[in-house]
């Protein structure tokens, strides 16, 4: 079944992608933009699709190199329409010219997330062949130039990104449990242009401990949030001074918030259809809305894309499937009997080429191709990513065990205060 699920979702990677620059869309919606997030994905994708037989190590390695070249040679610079600056990239790039699309920021967790993927090239295309050397040699290129002191603007933390019409954003990455443990991490260890510490334990002293169904852990709502970081990042036993503190890792983290997800499709608080103990898993998704409806007497109001999170919402019933198994590796006993339930009683897969489907909401009074109500009719690379890598950390620890023999994955964690697991075990 996962084996089945995971293939299927590869397609994405395969199909949905400019093939003269390797830029790969954000979703399969016509007219859609590259995402620099799902790029990053893409890239640890096809050396992934090497060990399960989907693409030959050649044809991987070109799939990379287009990317990376096209990345390295791309207009970088103040200018509105470029591809980037200060070696960040922009949210999203038109898919035919890679350049700036519309007037999207310069992200910096979503360069992140791109470094993430390129590093995972450079430390698994290992060989001595004239095309191997040239993926390393690019990728320790494009993460040397990514000036991470200029993203602070002045401050400890990290500015959300930049525009050229207006400068930095307001928001930093300085409060809540978020997805930015990979920025910080990426940001500390790198070669050129590395920040202090100080900035991450800034972010990590803000972090809210709760108590929900017995269950101690650092809060996010939405899953994605304990997911995206974990995809690259083993964290199983390797501890900063927060989890010390507190007694648990990230992973045990995330194996605890995706119990108290389950925990709250089961008591279901807000009386949505099918929520229970196979279904459930809330997070960043597409929705039926916006929308405010009366179904059986109850106000309903429905959402468009939104960070849905579990237990305190937001909440309008949509689900979305492909969260739950990008929690796998965190607690397969509970992952794999929903997903299962929800190819088997729900029909959620199937209905594209790429497997699940993105999200789905049986509150919502909507037929269509799927009796259980509204279904979401695009799919989106963001989520497809971590369906494939984490299945595939789950059986195989393949990209955790390839990010271990990163030199600048091992310096990041030991600069931010990281000890113990494996990191350990490596000496020095």
């Amino acid at each position: 079944m996962l084996d089945a699920l995971q293939r299927a979702s590869f397609n994405y990677f395969l199909k949905e992608v400019n093939s003269e620059n390797g830029l790969i869309a954000d979703t399969n919606q016509p007219g859609a933009f590259a995402s620099t997030a799902v790029v990053g994905l893409g890239i640890s994708v096809y050396i992934a699709a090497v060990k399960r037989d989907i693409l030959s190590r050649a044809e991987a390695a070109a799939r990379v190199l287009t990317i990376l070249r096209f990345l390295h040679s791309s207009p970088q610079g103040p200018e509105p329409d470029a591809s980037g600056y200060k070696g960040f990239y922009y949210h999203f790039l038109d898919m035919k010219t890679g350049r700036r699309a519309g007037a999207c920021e310069l992200s910096t967790i979503d360069t992140a997330m791109l470094m993430a993927g390129i590093l995972s090239a450079s430390a698994w295309f290992t060989r001595d062949t004239t095309r191997e050397r040239e993926i390393r040699e690019l990728a320790e290129a494009l993460y040397a130039r990514v000036d991470w002191r200029w993203a602070q603007d002045g401050g400890a933390t990290i500015s959300h990104g930049w525009k050229p019409e207006s400068g930095f954003l307001t928001n930093r990455w300085d409060s809540g449990y978020s997805e930015a443990l990979i920025l910080y991490l990426l940001a500390a260890g790198a070669p050129v242009h590395p920040i202090a510490p100080d900035g991450y334990r800034r972010w990590v002293s803000s972090f809210e401990v709760k108590k929900v169904y017995d269950l101690r852990y650092i809060h996010a709502g939405p899953l994605f949030i304990h997911q995206l970081s974990q995809v690259w990042l083993d964290l199983r036993g390797v501890r900063d001074q927060m989890n010390v503190r507190l007694g648990f890792d990230y992973f045990e983290n995330s194996r605890r918030a995706t119990y108290i997800h389950r925990q709250y499709g089961i008591e279901n608080p807000e009386h949505f259809k099918h929520y229970g103990e196979f279904v459930w898993g809330l997070t960043a998704s597409g929705g039926p809305g916006p929308a405010t409806i009366n179904i059986d007497g109850v106000r309903r109001e429905f959402y468009g894309y939104l960070a849905r999170g579990a237990p305190l919402g937001p909440d309008d019933g949509t689900v979305s499937p492909w969260a739950v198994v990008a929690s796998i590796p965190f607690a397969p006993e509970i992952v794999i009997d929903t997903v299962r339930h929800a190819i088997e009683h729900l029909e959620l897969n199937g209905h594209s080429e790429y497997g699940f489907d993105a999200s789905f909401n049986p509150t919502f009074p909507e037929k269509g191709k799927n009796r259980h109500g509204w279904i979401s009719p695009w799919i989106l690379g963001l989520n497809q990513g971590p369906v494939i890598l984490m299945i595939e950390n789950f059986q195989s620890g393949f990209l955790w065990e390839t990010m271990r023999a990163c030199p600048w994955i091992v310096q990041g964690l030991r600069r931010l205060g990281f000890r113990g697991g494996w990191l350990d075990e490596r000496g020095g």
